[in-house]
């Protein structure tokens, strides 16, 4: 069970969500809408909410937009996890990756396997971290967003959450960056 540090602060982050759908708009969104009240409901911000079509080059437009922008701490996005030939999240996002999160994807299965089966192998839900923001790729229904928002994000993204969590290492995630700048000093 997740356990909480109640002597530590909560620290709210700023998290986009993207929808990917050729068909919803923001008032039929209900895949957005569940991760919208959850994060707000957390202490989290909303800064901002799109819907990209299932398109390659929409998505990344989106995504680098937000990969780019410091104000920005995590994205979120769902839909075109699954199979169909308009399924493309997973090949839009995980080029992007500079790191990959494989647990994510392993615990999200695992959490959905006790929901509905083996009806969750019809998800590609992935993870991992670019630009020093972390991205989390989900399915497009709103259980599934439940699923991972309660199940995983609310406890990773939460400082307060032990024994470790996502945003105690955020200070850290671009080392890399900072070890190639000094190299070429």
């Amino acid at each position: 069970m997740p356990r909480l540090d109640d002597t530590r602060p909560f620290i709210p982050l700023n998290i986009a969500v993207l929808t990917v759908s050729d068909t919803r708009t923001m008032d039929e969104d209900r895949s957005g809408n569940t991760l919208a009240v959850r994060l707000e409901k957390a202490g989290h911000r909303l800064v901002d909410r799109q819907i990209a079509t299932d398109d390659v080059l929409a998505i990344q437009k989106v995504v680098k937009s937000w990969i780019a922008d410091p104000g920005v701490d995590v994205i979120i996005s769902t839909g075109g996890t699954g199979f169909t030939g308009r399924d493309v999240t997973p090949e839009a996002m995980e080029p992007l990756f500079e790191k990959r999160m494989d647990g994510f994807s392993e615990v999200f299965h695992r959490i959905s396997y006790d929901k509905i089966g083996t009806s969750t192998i019809q998800s590609r839900a992935t993870g991992g971290v670019a630009g020093a923001t972390y991205i989390f790729v989900l399915p497009g229904s709103p259980g599934a967003c439940k699923d991972a928002w309660d199940g995983i994000l609310k406890w990773q993204l939460d400082y307060r959450h032990m024994p470790c969590n996502f945003v105690e290492i955020m200070p850290r995630l671009d080392e890399h960056l900072k070890r190639g700048k000094l190299q070429e000093a």
